[in-house]
């Protein structure tokens, strides 16, 4: 999978995210974090921070965090 989504179970940032990518169709994997912040050793991995959601497109080598931000990747590179 390219396209892999860092997120967290009841976040609406996540949500939000989570939902542009159905409506324009992206395929993606999600990757479900800890609850407890100090626990997200992956997200600091592939991101540098520890919060939610983290985009990693694998293809395109874009990591980004925020969702307004990723929305906006979404609807202007994935649709």
């Amino acid at each position: 999978m390219t396209i892999e989504l860092y997120a967290l179970d009841a976040c609406p940032f996540c949500e939000t995210v989570h939902d542009a990518l159905e409506d324009h169709g992206v395929e993606y994997e999600t990757q479900w974090v800890e609850p407890l912040h100090s626990d997200r050793d992956e997200v600091k991995r592939v991101s540098g921070q520890r919060d939610v959601p983290v985009l990693v497109d694998h293809e395109a080598g874009v990591t980004m965090a925020e969702s307004e931000k990723i929305v906006e990747y979404v609807e202007t590179s994935l649709a």
